[in-house]
């Protein structure tokens, strides 16, 4: 890079090379002597306050052209010296660049003879390739016989496949006919799921409704065979255990609704049971008819009269209903 500024003396130091050199110091060539430093202005400025100094004192430029003489006589002698350095070389190397383009002929025609025999060795090829080719040429008109003959069998190829791709299309076409159809009906089974799913719900909805009826009922009639049937401790502690299994097996199944499976396996249980509570219950009216009689019997009291009150259990289209039988207690 450029220096910002330059010294006086270093233009009288460039001036003085130039000059030993035979060169004009110009303000260019100053400037390029300086290494393309300073400016125009300040080297004409220096040069003109040099070329005053220099007329004023003409002793100091005597002195001045002598020392000149005396540099330009030096460098003409280096220049000499490395002139004479400078063509040694370039003999030195003019006789190995000498010495190696003799190598590389010898190279090139040693190459050449050996480009010779491969040229020779290709003619001898290419003499067998020309047989060859006619023989190729002999085989290409078969070749070309047999192209004409496919040629014709892909045409017919070409129509059994346009006929197996009209065909190919006339299945695609049935395909998503059935497929709509298909899948008409997988919506209509859908629907009619549906319909049997929400009717089944209802069905549950409904036996649900008839177990809790089932249960209130037997929880009255629980009351009425604890206050008819005090004196059998037995048979109300069966009845009892009866009612609270049936009130276990009615929670479960509330909290079961959704199971189908379960639900209905539960109502069967719960269709046993009251059957069984009918059979109990019916065993239990027929106790207490008998012990009836036996205190009408015993009894000196005049005779009360007794009412008839029939206990059905009766089961229709899934849903199970009791009765009860109403009897007449004696006065007291």
């Amino acid at each position: 890079m450029a220096r910002s500024g330059i010294y006086k003396s270093e233009v009288l130091r460039a001036r003085d090379n130039l000059l030993a050199q035979g060169r004009n110091p110009s303000i260019d060539a100053i400037r390029s002597e300086l290494g393309n430093t300073g400016s125009k202005t300040t080297i004409h400025r220096y040069l003109k306050e040099l070329e005053e100094e220099e007329g004023t004192g003409g002793g100091a430029k005597v002195a001045v052209s002598e020392a000149i003489q005396e540099l330009i006589g030096r460098l003409a002698a280096r220049l000499h010296e490395e002139a004479d350095e400078r063509i040694a070389a370039m003999a030195a190397e003019s006789a190995a660049q000498l010495a190696q383009c003799r190598e590389q002929l010898a190279q090139t025609t040693a190459q050449a003879e050996v480009c010779q025999q491969q040229l020779q060795q290709v003619s001898q090829t290419l003499a067998v390739e020309q047989q060859a080719h006619a023989a190729t040429r002999l085989a290409l008109q078969a070749a070309q016989l047999r192209d004409g003959q496919q040629q014709q069998q892909i045409i017919g190829l070409q129509e059994r496949l346009a006929e197996n791709q009209a065909h190919r299309v006339s299945l695609e076409e049935k395909h998503q006919h059935a497929r709509e159809a298909l899948e008409h009906y997988r919506q209509s089974a859908k629907e009619q799921r549906d319909q049997e799913q929400r009717r089944h719900e209802q069905q549950v909805q409904q036996l649900q409704a008839e177990l809790r009826t089932l249960g209130q009922t037997l929880i009255v009639k629980q009351d009425e065979l604890t206050r008819l049937y005090q004196d059998s401790a037995r048979t109300g502690a069966e009845l009892l255990a009866a009612s609270r299994a049936l009130r276990q097996q009615e929670q479960e199944s509330a909290r079961q609704a959704q199971t189908m499976a379960g639900l209905q396996a539960r109502i069967v249980e719960q269709e046993r049971l009251l059957a069984v509570l009918n059979e109990r219950l019916e065993q239990a009216i027929s106790s207490r008819e008998e012990v009836w009689q036996l205190l009408q019997q015993a009894s000196t009291a005049p005779a009360a009269t007794a009412g008839e009150g029939p206990t059905t259990a009766t089961k229709a289209d899934g849903g199970i209903g009791a009765g009860t039988d109403e009897a007449t207690t004696p006065p007291a």
